[in-house]
């Protein structure tokens, strides 16, 4: 463990204007708070915030940070109140020390609550002040190399699988890639032992077998680069078990198998030089077709520079190279931390770190812990291409992205309003994969709102939190709107008029805290009308007496969105004209059948609760629907042609068909077209059974 004055003089090192007293003053507090507590290797707790701080100091970092690293866990694991903090260090630290601390544990929250509160306030904290996100990277590091203290196999993999999933990532997002590494080698360990030692052993045997291969080659490239007036510092290492690990996933292929297990790093003093030296290397050996990256003219969204490219060695052995400046290599070691070093004194995120903002907007429009944790893992953890807006701008999205995920990058507003898009300038659906280096414009709509099938292809955690956040509030206001109306049906059947605290009485009975609660409640039909109509008017549920209004009129679902507040049922595909009645299903919406459907038959046969059912009616100008029919046609050459031009000449719109089945004669077809209502579809219908080449038409 370092002492007081270690510590002290390592920061003073770098830093001579540092406030001496205050790491003084931390250091003691700290030692004093945590006391006697013990860590699970049976090592003084204290030693652990040493630790952090002293990860901290290889960074560089001002004695603010030095000192919240120091009394990181003393809110948290000690009787030192955030008052105290506040009283002895300085708003700053205090600030910075609440930010690190975790929430502490409520035993009524999941596993998933406690670790998606921990996440939001530590996303919110880091948003302000990015000091905070580097010591909780040096804590995380620090409780992972001593993980193995940790008696609980199950605890040590929970921890573990929360460091590979959360911490390693945000490490490569802002470019700790010593950090990443060290934090998945670790965390790699726990989840995979058996794969982390079988491939250990493996790159240990290439180590005594090959004697000092990578020596020799990195004196050889160093030897090359000379003859041709490069000076350059070469070093070589084995990649880390668990990066060999992924390729053999990704790749499905052995050790054996995987040639590329060597890396080599040139360092040269200027950009040029970085550019001569890949032409050299090119020269020399063949390169690897698809592995050059130039992340020099296009920067990881990190801010990472370097030149990557794999070339065939020496008995067709595959190394990879990478080239960068001495002041590339700093930042490639230290990432955001060179940016936030004592000298700039610059804590917030700028534009260069703008997923930070992103990560911030996610947790703000999670509905729900998983929610959190999936999309912050997808913002965070996933391989970035670039594509460019027609002015130019660079936006880095995940591979597999697709014109939603581009516009909701760009702004929520735009993600919002995308009805379609180009892409290198020709129109193409919202569902289509964008490739590396791909121009995007999205085309926009202020009458657009998110469509629920843009939950299929967007890949995003910012556009899926966008696209739920719309589709959550919406389904809100529908279900209040819906559950409005069964309330005021419900309260139509009650023996007597209702006083005026009739509802604030039932809200309190009921257990609810506002009366779009029970709406909801009513329209999700997670409260029976019986348990409303008995905490409206205590005694009516149950009460033989007829009500003083006149049956309801039909409730109607014109103006709701379908799969939102109700859904057509898919056994009878109902269409505006139709005669249709509603059934209500426990925590959903209402679900929509034809009068005529045999489903219905079905249930009323099984004894169906009748208040199961509600009177709907489509309302005026309905927006149409999908129906679904069979068709017959002769097993002729262009056949299904008259069809579909029948159907286009009838103004529907074919969204599904199916061959069903086919012989010599003839074969069936099943479409689903979508109409206005049923008058268009029986006109339909009508004209292709009047079709020479059809011989039946069915509605299904």
């Amino acid at each position: 463990m370092l002492r007081q004055y270690e510590l002290v003089d390592r920061v003073l090192d770098y830093d001579p204007d540092a406030d001496e007293a205050l790491l003084n003053r931390a250091y003691v507090f700290s030692m004093q708070a945590h006391g006697s507590q013990k860590r699970a290797s049976g090592d003084p707790y204290f030693s652990h915030p040493i630790e952090v701080a002293g990860i901290l100091t290889d960074l560089r970092l001002d004695d603010e940070t030095i000192a919240t690293a120091i009394l990181h866990d003393t809110i948290e694991d000690t009787v030192a109140t955030p008052e105290e903090i506040t009283r002895l260090f300085g708003g700053n630290v205090a600030r910075l020390v609440d930010g690190v601390t975790k929430l502490s544990k409520i035993e009524a929250q999941t596993e998933n609550e406690r670790a998606a509160e921990n996440l939001r306030k530590f996303l919110l904290a880091m948003s302000d002040d990015i000091r905070v996100l580097l010591v909780k990277l040096a804590d995380r590091l620090h409780n992972m190399r001593t993980l193995h203290h940790i008696a609980k196999p199950e605890k040590r993999r929970r921890i573990a699988k929360e460091t590979m999933d959360i911490y390693a990532p945000l490490a490569e997002r802002i470019g700790m890639y010593e950090f990443m590494k060290e934090m998945q080698t670790l965390a790699f360990e726990q989840l995979e032992p058996e794969a982390f030692e079988s491939i250990s052993k493996r790159l240990e045997q290439l180590k005594t077998g090959g004697g000092d291969r990578i020596a020799r080659i990195a004196s050889g490239l160093k030897l090359l680069l000379g003859r041709a007036g490069v000076e350059a510092e070469v070093t070589g290492r084995e990649k880390h078990p668990y990066s060999i690990w992924r390729k053999m996933s990704e790749r499905h292929i052995s050790f054996e198998q995987l040639s590329d297990v060597m890396a080599f790093r040139a360092i040269v003093p200027t950009v040029e030089d970085c550019y001569r030296t890949l032409g050299i290397i090119h020269r020399r050996w063949p390169m690897v077709p698809g592995r050059f990256k130039d992340y020099i003219s296009t920067p990881k969204r990190n801010g990472y520079r370097s030149l990557h490219t794999s070339v065939i060695h020496a008995d067709n052995a595959r190394i990879e190279i990478q080239i960068r400046t001495a002041d590339m290599h700093a930042e490639a070691e230290f990432g955001l931390a060179a940016h936030w070093a004592y000298k700039e004194k610059k804590v917030r995120a700028d534009s260069q770190h703008s997923w930070i903002a992103d990560l911030v907007e996610i947790l703000e429009t999670a509905g729900s812990p998983e929610e959190l944790l999936e999309h912050t893992r997808m913002a965070m953890y996933q391989d970035r291409i670039f594509a460019f807006t027609p002015k130019g701008e660079l936006i880095q999205l995940p591979k597999g992205a697709t014109p939603i995920d581009f516009a909701y990058a760009v702004h929520t507003d735009l993600g919002d309003q995308a009805v379609g898009a180009k892409i290198n300038g020709r129109v193409v659906p919202l569902s289509t994969v964008i490739e590396n280096g791909d121009q995007v414009q999205v085309l926009r709509s202020k009458g657009q709102v998110p469509q629920p099938g843009w939950l299929n292809f967007a890949i995003t955690g910012k556009a899926l939190a966008g696209i739920r956040r719309y589709l959550r509030n919406r389904e809100r206001d529908e279900l209040i709107a819906l559950g409005r109306k069964l309330y005021d049906d419900i309260v139509r059947r009650l023996p007597a008029q209702l006083g005026s605290d009739a509802l604030d009485h039932a809200l309190s009975r009921l257990n609810l805290g506002d009366e779009a609660a029970l709406m909801a409640a009513i329209a999700r039909r997670t409260l029976s009308d019986h348990a409303v109509m008995e905490a409206l008017m205590p005694g009516s549920a149950g009460a033989d007496v007829a009500p003083l209004a006149p049956q309801s009129t039909a409730i109607s679902i014109k103006g709701l969105t379908p799969g939102v507040a109700f859904d057509l049922a898919e056994c009878c595909h109902p269409v505006p004209g139709d005669r249709i009645v509603g059934l209500r299903r426990p925590d959903a919406g209402i679900e929509v059948h034809a009068i005529d459907c045999p489903v219905l038959a079905e249930l009323a046969e099984r004894g169906t609760d009748e208040t199961d059912w509600v009177d709907v009616d489509w309302g005026d100008k309905s927006d149409g629907a999908v129906a679904r029919i069979s068709v017959q046609v002769k097993n002729e050459p262009g056949a299904l042609g008259i069809v579909s031009t029948i159907i286009g000449a009838h103004r529907a719109n074919i969204i599904a068909l199916r061959l069903d089945t086919r012989d010599s004669m003839f074969h069936t077809n099943v479409i689903d077209v979508e109409v206005h209502d049923v008058q268009q579809l029986m006109r339909l219908i009508a004209a292709l059974r009047a079709a020479d080449a059809v011989n039946a038409v069915e509605r299904v």
